[in-house]
């Protein structure tokens, strides 16, 4: 699904290759990051290389567990984690699903922009040298069950730039950013979302239960 392949993508290095490594150009990036905002566009391609869809948005994210992708072209297309529940909005559809946020999403690379002490802790990582203009770092998940084979993430002296994975039924995904800005002010309502009217809701969308402790 398509939230699966956005949501198991982004970060990770072991050795060193000098001092302007793609591991580097990271770190200087994701320092003192705990929020991020970003346009993208995004290509999938078949197993054989043939072209698929073409589509453009916005992403953004807040340490530590908040998210938001939404496509505007040539469909639309949100998706919000709120830190308990994945909304996934289709308005062609006039349907909604929702799911408890887990384990997709906390090994997700996307989230070590903002938290990178993840990085060693989820994946394994390789530098992969430089071409196309970017230096480039490849990460798997140390998940038993990936959702993704691998991903690399091409950086420039200006931080990250391009990101490529292939899912485990070897389609591959390439997006390109632009436009990032670093700790934006959110609105409140940026990583909540309420179902509209008359669409279908699939899951349970019951906020998770509150524990607190027995007073004396």
């Amino acid at each position: 699904m398509r939230y699966l392949a956005v949501l198991s993508c982004f970060l990770v290095a072991t050795t060193a290759f000098g001092s302007d490594n793609a591991r580097s150009r990271l770190d200087t990036f994701a320092k003192g990051l705990n929020s991020v905002s970003a346009d993208f566009e995004q290509h999938v391609l078949d197993p054989n290389g043939g072209a698929g869809k073409t589509s453009h948005g916005t992403l953004a994210l807040k340490a530590p567990r908040l998210f938001r992708w939404e496509t505007t072209m040539p469909y639309q297309q949100l998706i919000v984690a709120d830190s308990e529940k994945v909304w996934i909005y289709d308005p062609d559809l006039e349907q909604v699903t929702v799911r408890a946020q887990g384990t997709e999403e906390a090994h997700s690379p996307l989230t070590v922009l903002t938290d990178l002490s993840q990085m060693d802790r989820d994946f394994t990582t390789s530098e992969q040298g430089e071409h196309e203009g970017l230096t480039w770092l490849r990460l798997k998940s140390k998940d038993k069950e990936p959702q993704f084979n691998y991903c690399d993430l091409g950086l420039d002296s200006g931080g990250l730039q391009s990101m490529r994975f292939e899912d485990t039924l070897g389609n591959s995904t390439q997006i390109h950013f632009s436009h990032w800005q670093r700790n934006p002010k959110f609105t409140v309502d940026t990583f909540k979302f309420t179902p509209p009217k008359g669409v279908d809701v699939i899951g349970d969308p019951t906020p998770a239960a509150q524990a607190y402790p027995i007073k004396n």
